[in-house]
């Protein structure tokens, strides 16, 4: 059986290793960015001088050939699903038995004058980071339109090669869309202290080009300010690869939709990572979550219903984390950018604004929902059990040392949060486990 897999990202890699793992199975990877599988999460390393490209790729070249997973950089430009046969940009044929569609995402645009200029470009692949470079070098000023998690990462780039940046961004508190109001405002002024030119409340109106054709300014559309720029990062979300797929027979809506088993509406062909829609997501979930670590466990699952062995896809509870330069950020659970009627809340912060610890629990059962860490480390499989288990916020609380994955010699802060909740409730709840391995390893293994 000839396995096809269109896309080298986590997604797609993870399926062939995985495929091999349980068959012998001819797999064939195509991709038209690079060669080899890399880490897209490490672009911004590269281009801060961090990592070499070479450091980014979790398998040596020679693995591939070890591994009879045989690579092919190109692009495909039509599938013939009734045949079972793909079209490349050179003008072969290569035929599949089972077809896996890990196409990405791109970068969102919405029609602004100039968006297709040299000089214009997000932060998703490979050509993105090197049109940066390309663009980088005597570069005055970056402008940057969006924010979120690809924004931050783009102006932070920026701001350690010591060019200046502007940021465009709609909304009235960075990412208020997602985080709570403490936590906006932290990040908000961190950026701000950060000696970026952070824009709240305003739009891309255009991106005008100079003599050379490339972009030289963006123009605000609500002021009709013009900021002079060498180059425009457009950071305003991504969206499903799935353009050209667009009126073939299969079945798409934002994504490419597929069953709890990652099937698609087509025979033999499954879809997973970023291009892929649950039909019928899990509670908590959504239909489509561009994140590595959803990625990599959809390729385990889908290698799994390839290979006849059916599993569905659960991605359990969800979590993420990332970095507003020097701000660690963590979320479990159901923590949302406004406080749900039947959820109360015991956020804690720092004086300096810089560390925040929010947990969310249920009115009624207290059972606690969710937890957001700024500049504060939370051990994962201790929040993922206390979620799964629907713990109540008191035992929470009175075991909050065991969660705290800070260093040694870090400051603790789980009294402060039990201080603030007994002032609230009116209880006298005392700390009962503190910092310690051994605790975590005993609540782990305890059923």
């Amino acid at each position: 059986m000839h396995i096809v897999i269109i896309g080298n990202g986590i997604s797609g890699t993870t399926c062939a290793r995985w495929v091999r793992k349980l068959s012998d199975d001819q797999i064939t990877i195509i991709s038209s960015e690079s060669k080899h599988f890399y880490s897209r999460t490490a672009l911004m390393y590269i281009y801060m001088g961090h990592m070499r490209f070479e450091d980014t790729k979790p398998y040596e070249d020679w693995f591939w050939d070890k591994n009879n997973i045989q690579l092919i950089q190109g692009h495909v430009d039509a599938i013939d699903f009734d045949n079972q046969s793909l079209q490349l940009n050179n003008n072969t044929t290569v035929k599949y038995d089972k077809l896996v569609l890990a196409l990405g995402s791109k970068s969102n645009k919405f029609g602004w004058p100039g968006q297709d200029l040299p000089g214009v470009g997000g932060l998703y692949h490979l050509q993105d980071l090197e049109q940066m470079e390309q663009y980088s070098d005597g570069l005055e000023r970056a402008v940057i339109v969006g924010g979120g998690l690809i924004g931050i990462e783009m102006a932070e780039m920026f701001h350690s090669r010591h060019i200046p940046v502007t940021m465009l961004v709609r909304e009235s508190s960075y990412w208020n869309n997602v985080l709570p109001p403490e936590e906006s405002a932290m990040v908000t002024q961190h950026i701000i202290d950060s000696g970026i030119d952070l824009r709240l409340g305003v739009n891309l109106g255009e991106i005008t080009s100079g003599k050379s054709g490339s972009a030289n300014a963006v123009i605000i559309k609500e002021t009709g300010e013009t900021i002079s720029c060498g180059y425009v990062g457009l950071t305003a979300g991504v969206s499903p690869n799935i353009g050209w797929l667009k009126g073939t027979d299969l079945q798409t809506n934002r994504g490419i939709l597929v069953d709890r088993y990652l099937r698609t509406s087509q025979k033999n062909v499954y879809a997973i990572g970023d291009c892929a829609e649950i039909q019928e997501p899990q509670q908590g979930r959504r239909p489509i979550e561009a994140i590595w670590y959803t990625g990599r466990m959809m390729g385990e699952t889908c290698a799994y219903n390839i290979c006849d062995k059916q599993v569905e896809y659960n991605p359990g509870i969800w979590f993420n984390s990332a970095k507003f330069i020097h701000l660690e950020y963590q979320v479990y659970g159901d923590i949302r950018s406004s406080l749900p009627e039947e959820h109360d809340a015991i956020v804690w912060q720092s004086k300096d604004m810089d560390k925040l610890i929010r947990i969310h629990y249920d009115k009624t059962t207290h059972a606690v929902v969710g937890f957001n860490l700024i500049g504060v480390r939370y051990r994962h499989e201790v929040c993922e059990k206390w979620l799964a288990t629907h713990a109540s916020i008191e035992d929470v609380l009175q075991h909050l040392g065991m969660a705290n994955f800070d260093p040694e010699f870090y400051k603790e802060h789980e009294e402060e949060l039990i201080r603030l909740y007994n002032a609230k409730t009116g209880n006298a709840l005392k700390l009962k486990t503190k910092r310690g391995l051994s605790k975590v390893l005993q609540f782990l293994t305890n059923a």
